[in-house]
């Protein structure tokens, strides 16, 4: 049976603060940081726990091996003797923001009746540029059956952020919606990372329907605020469209263009003078997943920035004694990721899918959660501060915890040698 499922992203035993990320103020603002990789990788479990809680379906992706010597090799370096920054670049566990892996459309928008994945480039970022490799072997092995097409990324120069910058609307999860594909323009001294060319040349990979299929330019006062993806300021589920006031550059335009092609659909959007875009980024309100638990209603997983914001708090509350869709507001703590620049949303790629054509090893169940929490509390590092990338054997070991948690978990193909 088709169902959405969140394929969390393990936060892998590099994670550091390095300010990589032009753009993200949070990461710019803990640049420098001592970071506790142990800490966040259970923080995400925890995350993944709470899910299976509510009763939805829970994957996985895997850390990228790090650092990544055949990038730096391209660069003509080793990592011994590169310049910090690209020690820092190619240490990056950034690949832990699973809804930047690649932007999905489910078998039901399909003229081939296929989910199709595209991997991001990430282009805009060194740090990210160099995923797109391993992340399309990885998908092709989690999603090797036919029910799924995984394509190669778009060719650069044209970013593409993956999911972050793409929505769903639709009736219902296994029912024919529309998709939104969010690109930027400009954003003041910020790089627009989403390129509409790139947004284009996927949708055109996917067989979508072009009457089905919406291109929308976020709003350049977003991005200059912090909005450096689009789900830091909107995010959909099934019917509902989930925004910020000043999300998108042609808010009416954007509203009736939904509504003409989905009627249905209802928008729940957060005025400016309750919650200021500063609040909204800050809190990551909108970095949120918003999911359909298995009695039909729907729920909003926010981080617990998002309830230590009065404004956005009060927001919050006001919006459940109303008579909207969105019914029940949950709080998980995820704080290392937070620190650097990403929310619950940032830390998922949802698939909507039959779980039976996945590949079983990168589905969890508490059980298998409870193999990789022994691994991460065993194998990850406690504490990771600025001088510490260079540190021999803290590289051996961060190599050791990847290729310890692989083994456990049977997913041996991911290993390199």
């Amino acid at each position: 049976m088709i169902r959405e499922i969140n394929f969390d992203g393990i936060i892998g035993p590099s994670h550091n603060y390095a300010g990589l990320s032009h753009g993200n103020l949070a990461a710019t603002r803990n640049a420098g940081a001592t970071a506790f990789p142990r800490r966040a990788a259970v923080e995400g479990v925890a995350k993944m726990r709470a899910n299976l809680a509510l009763g939805l379906t829970q994957g996985i992706l895997l850390p990228h091996d790090r650092p990544n010597t055949r990038w730096l090799a391209a660069l003509s370096t080793e990592y011994p003797t590169a310049d910090p920054v690209l020690q820092a670049q190619a240490l990056s566990a950034s690949a832990m923001w699973a809804a930047n892996a690649a932007t999905v459309s489910p078998a039901p928008d399909t003229s081939d009746g296929r989910c199709h994945l595209t991997v991001a480039n990430l282009v805009t970022m060194p740090h990210r540029s160099h995923e797109a490799a391993e992340t399309v072997r990885q998908l092709r092995l989690a999603f090797a059956n036919p029910a799924f097409a995984v394509h190669d990324a778009i060719p650069a120069p044209f970013g593409d952020e993956g999911a972050a910058n793409h929505m769903r609307l639709c009736e219902r999860h296994d029912a024919p919606g529309i998709e939104l594909f969010v690109y930027g323009v400009s954003g003041g001294g910020f790089p627009a990372r989403q390129r509409l060319e790139a947004s284009a040349a996927v949708a055109r990979g996917h067989a979508l329907d072009p009457a089905r299929t919406l291109f929308i330019e976020q709003a350049p006062e977003a991005i200059a605020a912090g909005a450096f993806h689009n789900d830091v300021v909107a995010v959909a589920n099934e019917r509902v469209l989930f925004a910020h006031e000043l999300a998108f550059a042609d808010r009416l335009g954007t509203y009736a263009a939904i509504r003409e092609r989905a009627p249905w659909a209802e928008i729940v959007e957060v005025p400016a003078d309750a919650v200021s875009l500063a609040d909204a980024i800050a809190s990551y309100l909108f970095n949120a997943q918003l999911v359909t638990l298995p009695d039909a209603t729907m729920a909003l997983i926010v981080p617990q920035e998002a309830r230590e914001n009065e404004a956005v708090w009060r927001w919050l509350q006001t919006m459940l004694a109303g008579n909207g869709p969105i019914r029940r507001v949950e709080v998980v703590d995820v704080r290392q990721s937070m620190a650097n620049g990403g929310g619950p949303a940032c830390l998922r790629l949802r698939v909507v899918a039959d779980p039976a054509t996945v590949d079983p090893r990168f589905l969890v169940d508490d059980a298998r959660l409870d193999t990789i929490a022994a691994v991460i509390e065993r194998h990850w590092p406690e504490a990771i501060a600025p001088g510490d990338i260079g540190d021999a054997d803290l590289i051996a070991r961060i190599r050791a915890a990847r290729t310890a948690l692989l083994e456990k978990l049977e997913i041996v193909e991911l290993i390199y040698t």
